[in-house]
């Protein structure tokens, strides 16, 4: 009995998994998105806005 049930739940979990998949293919847009990304020169920390960078370094560039 606890077989069965253990199947049951791992087939629907890899049924979610397929939904998933076929529901949200932006995986590769927000790598994109990530890669294409402002990052300060001094310590590649990411920039919001135009501020300064956590470091201090001004956040043009």
């Amino acid at each position: 009995m606890i077989i069965k049930i253990v199947s049951l739940f791992l087939v629907g979990m890899v049924v979610l998994a397929m939904f998933g998949r076929l529901r949200w293919p932006g995986g590769a847009r927000s790598a994109k998105r990530m890669r294409d990304a402002r990052k300060c020169p001094e310590c590649g920390a990411y920039l919001i806005g135009d501020g300064r960078c956590a470091c201090g370094h001004k956040g043009k560039g």
